[in-house]
């Protein structure tokens, strides 16, 4: 069955910053998830639906996510256009300490497609909180992307094995996971049913 996005599905871009090209960070996969977010961004602008961006504004003296440091940065390609807001959070979640839920109850919003960085932090704590707040979600599994972790036991996971840890512990439980090709077709059906 094709994939049908409800006609006022925020499109919700979370972290897209450019603290995220830090090396510090080390490895990363998906290296073309700002071209796809980029793409989905462009489309979301010209069915004219609903967009929210999302800046992480971290509290911590050394990060890059600092306000007042460069990697606090949207990167250029994200910059909210004329109307469309910014949400600024200090934890992993966009709902806490925001008012993303009273935008989208507002908006009469009941869907978001997520994609952003990274896949198992702020990607994900955001989408198991909109799943309990009863908003239906789906994340894009191509234009979301996160790095090498070591775990508590000292060994490294790799990004790729994380990226879909983590997408597989939100698909069926808090979202439904898809990827831009899939988004993108279900845009153009939509326009020619319209």
């Amino acid at each position: 069955m094709a994939l049908q996005i409800p006609e006022n599905t925020v499109l919700l871009l979370i972290d897209i910053q450019q603290g995220f090209d830090d090396p510090r960070l080390g490895s990363r996969n998906n290296p073309i998830a700002e071209q796809n977010i980029s793409r989905l961004l462009d489309a979301w602008r010209a069915a004219s639906r609903p967009i929210i961006h999302v800046q992480h504004m971290s509290t911590e003296p050394t990060s890059p996510f600092r306000p007042g440091q460069s990697g606090n940065a949207l990167k250029d390609f994200a910059r909210p256009l004329s109307g469309e807001p910014l949400v600024q959070k200090t934890v992993n979640s966009a709902f806490i300490g925001t008012d993303l839920e009273a935008r989208l109850r507002a908006a009469g919003s009941p869907a978001l497609l997520v994609v952003g960085l990274t896949t198992d932090h702020c990607v994900s704590t955001t989408i198991r909180m909109a799943g309990n707040l009863g908003f239906k979600v789906f994340v894009v599994a191509d234009a979301t992307a996160t790095f090498d972790r070591r775990g508590y036991d000292g060994r490294v996971i790799l990004a790729e094995e994380l990226h879909q840890c983590a997408l597989a512990s939100l698909h069926g439980e808090f979202a439904t996971v898809v990827e831009t090709a899939e988004v993108l077709g279900a845009l153009q059906r939509t326009a020619r049913t319209a």
